[in-house]
């Protein structure tokens, strides 16, 4: 997105747009930027943007690699990261022994699956035994209202994708997520405006 152009066969409505072009045509709208690929030139590049554009406040960026992160928080710590892979896990591991009130962290965004909705995605049927109990650990460890509402309350916003129907919907903001990401944007709407939710979290 910050590089060359690139244009797809179909014509110029088909262009992928530059970074530069989605903040110009969204100057007030939050964005969160996932840095696929471990390049200094393209971290500094996109730091450089988002200071151009006076989007430090808008904008979270990171990776699930933590050697992408630390790299994106050297880089412009005015720019709030989120929690890569391993620093999920040390969280966990630090919230179930009672450890995360006590150690400070400088990622301001949990963005995490919820890993129940796999049984949505593939039939459960076909799901070995194994399988199916790595997926309830994993919910069970990681959905977890305490944990949210710590997190909450040091100012940490908490998101779970990729959540399509009501039923995750409800569950999520429950569990006290500050938003879901969804690929139905239309849906997550009239869910809360059904729900009395002012806005989109």
């Amino acid at each position: 997105l910050v590089c060359a152009e690139c244009f797809c066969e179909g014509g110029e409505d088909r262009r992928i747009p530059l970074l530069r072009d989605v903040f110009d045509a969204f100057p007030n709208t939050p964005v969160n930027i996932d840095i696929k690929v471990n390049n200094d030139t393209l971290i500094k590049k996109v730091s450089e943007l988002v200071v151009k554009y006076d989007r430090e406040h808008l904008t979270v960026w990171g990776n699930a690699s933590n050697q992408i992160v630390k790299k994106c928080y050297k880089e412009n710590p005015r720019i709030p990261v989120l929690f890569s892979f391993p620093r999920v896990l040390q969280l966990l591991g630090l919230f179930y022994t009672g450890l995360l009130p006590f150690v400070p962290l400088k990622e301001q965004f949990l963005e995490i699956p919820m890993p129940s909705i796999i049984t949505k995605l593939k039939d459960p049927d076909r799901l070995t035994r194994s399988q199916r109990f790595i997926t309830w650990l994993a919910d069970t460890l990681l959905m977890r209202k305490a944990l949210f509402q710590h997190l909450t309350a040091r100012g940490i916003q908490v998101y779970i994708w990729v959540l399509n129907d009501e039923d995750d919907f409800q569950r999520a903001f429950d569990l006290g997520a500050t938003g879901v990401m969804t690929d139905f944007p239309t849906r997550l709407k009239d869910f809360m405006d059904k729900n009395g939710m002012s806005k989109l979290q």
